[in-house]
């Protein structure tokens, strides 16, 4: 069922407790973590503690999570000190994303204009 949690998903599984995350920020409906395999010297990720596949699902589903991912990934950003972040969402495999958990990565901590289309 959309928004249930996943028994195979890594991100409810996170959100749970059940794996072990760095959490730098959470609300009711958001969780915030350091990505473990960062590919900036800040990379967050902001995800819905609800399951859904991804960012346009979770949007169709509940606007207002999908709002909230994104004022909590500004919100991230400034509490680690990034006056400039990149904030991302990959929908699909051929998009980049690996874990279909609706999700935003935020990146910051460098110059981040190499591969802008």
């Amino acid at each position: 069922m959309v928004g249930e949690p996943q028994a195979d998903c890594v991100f409810c599984k996170i959100v749970s407790g059940d794996i072990p995350a760095t959490v730098v920020r959470e609300t009711e409906r958001t969780l915030t973590f350091r990505d473990i395999s960062p590919q900036a010297p800040t990379h967050l990720l902001v995800v819905p503690r609800t399951h859904h596949a991804d960012a346009a699902e979770l949007a169709a589903a509940e606007p207002g999570t999908a709002a909230e991912l994104l004022t909590e990934a500004g919100a991230a950003a400034a509490g680690e000190g990034l006056a400039a972040y990149r904030l991302i969402f990959n929908t699909g495999a051929e998009a980049g994303q690996t874990v279909f958990h609706a999700h935003v990565h935020v990146l910051g901590g460098k110059p981040l204009t190499e591969g802008l289309v």
